[in-house]
């Protein structure tokens, strides 16, 4: 495993399992769009704000990031979509 973190994630879609809940998030920045699995089932989200991510990734046999940490992009906000 090793560490991932983005900046300026937003909130796409929000699927919620029995074992985990699963973030799809875009980073504005690079328009890239990434799965974020949250098998804490802490994190929330809301979709007109804007957030920093970190993790891991785990890369056994399917990789996953896997959602550790999450906080409100503040400088960022105010420009949110």
């Amino acid at each position: 495993m090793f560490n991932f973190s983005a900046n300026h994630m937003v909130v796409i879609n929000c699927k919620e399992l029995d074992r985990y809940n699963i973030f799809t998030m875009k980073e504005l920045d690079t328009n890239r769009v990434y799965l974020l699995y949250d098998f804490r089932k802490k994190h929330v989200f809301k979709r007109d704000k804007i957030y920093c991510v970190s993790g891991k990734v785990n890369s056994a046999d399917k990789l996953y990031l896997v959602l550790e940490n999450s906080k409100e992009d503040i400088k960022h906000s105010k420009t949110a979509i």
